[in-house]
């Protein structure tokens, strides 16, 4: 572990976007990561990333748990997010990106869960739930899965806010689907930015358009709505800008929580 005047001071019961789909959630005395990545910019086949990470992995070396929604795209684990997951004491994602990550990777199918113990002695428990990386009506692989498995999180826990951790989902029935099963979501983290790739699906969008994103938010009714996954990577198609307009336009803007990289967000309005 990094000596204690490097880490990231720790910031209970909120959240930071590091950059790209990256975000730091200290929740219930744990830190978790999602989607790590803090390569420098630069190509990563077809992707090219923009923009580094406004915190370095190094600062976030006391982690408990990272979350990684799929290991297929560098867009959500590059090479040094891959070596930085690798090496907590505990990673959740997909059943065939546990099989090719390897061990501390653990599989979640659609709707499993695990629980972690937290330092008051009570329990955070971590359930996925199911993404569509693509357009609904995509072709769809072997597995049934559009573009590639990918899953999202909710994170649960006695005092704790409900947290929603969208993943690269595009899908607004999958969206309905989750927000039956859990009716009350106080934070969501969505991925946004509309990422588009030549040749794929006739170039619609893969994740969450902005549109979709406050429509993401009222779905859920969560009164805390963090966008990720809109910059530092150049086939993210809708920023700040857009996201700001589509919350606007639906009368949601009170509910919106945008803010620069590297920003803490209290996760309670």
């Amino acid at each position: 572990m990094e000596p204690r005047s490097l880490l990231l001071p720790r910031h209970d019961g909120s959240a930071m976007v590091v950059g790209g789909p990256t975000t730091v959630l200290d929740l219930g005395g744990l830190r978790i990561v999602t989607d790590p990545t803090f390569d420098d910019p630069g190509r990563h086949g077809f992707l090219t990333k923009t923009e580094g990470p406004a915190v370095s992995e190094e600062r976030l070396a006391d982690v408990d748990l990272v979350l990684v929604s799929h290991d297929n795209h560098a867009d959500n684990l590059d090479d040094r997010g891959r070596a930085f997951a690798l090496a907590a004491p505990l990673l959740l994602t997909t059943t065939s990106g546990a099989k090719r990550l390897g061990p501390p990777a653990l599989h979640l199918a659609a709707w499993d869960s695990h629980t972690l113990r937290r330092p008051d002695g009570r329990e955070l428990t971590v359930t996925a739930v199911p993404a569509v990386h693509g357009p609904e009506d995509g072709e769809r692989d072997p597995d049934g899965e559009v573009n590639c498995q990918v899953i999202g999180f909710v994170l649960t826990g006695d005092g704790l806010p409900t947290v929603y951790v969208s993943g690269d989902n595009a899908s607004m029935r999958t969206l309905a689907r989750i927000a039956r099963r859990f009716p009350v979501v106080d934070v969501a983290l969505l991925h946004a930015g509309a990422a588009r790739v030549p040749g794929r699906f006739r170039e619609r969008a893969l994740s969450l358009d902005s549109v979709r994103t406050a429509a993401a938010a009222a779905i859920l009714g969560a009164p805390v709505n963090i966008p990720a996954h809109y910059t530092g990577w150049a086939h993210f198609t809708e920023g700040r800008q857009a996201l700001e307009q589509a919350f606007d336009d639906a009368g949601l803007t009170s509910v919106l929580h945008l803010v620069d990289h590297g920003t803490w967000v209290p996760l309670k309005p």
